[in-house]
């Protein structure tokens, strides 16, 4: 299965750290359907996507989430950093 056709399917935290598992293991053994193979190369894919969020949604007839919580997205890339 196609690691895309999973992402409706997180609606909890267990289903985040699940997906978060299979993105990892995917990234180890898909390397080669991965633009962006190295940590600031994806960093910097991640903010690029967010700079254009809003026409992601748009063209894809979705809506744009109304209350996302943008510290704790960005505590949740920080501890990636220094959580063991």
């Amino acid at each position: 299965m196609d690691i895309h056709d999973t992402l409706s399917d997180v609606k909890t935290k267990d289903d985040l750290i699940a997906f978060i598992g299979a993105l990892a293991e995917d990234s180890r053994t898909n390397t080669e359907e991965w633009e962006n193979i190295t940590l600031p190369d994806y960093l910097s894919s991640i903010q690029a996507w967010l700079k254009d969020m809003d026409g992601y949604y748009k063209n894809s007839g979705g809506d744009m989430p109304a209350d996302i919580d943008w510290n704790f997205i960005a505590v949740l890339l920080y501890t990636g950093k220094i959580y063991e």
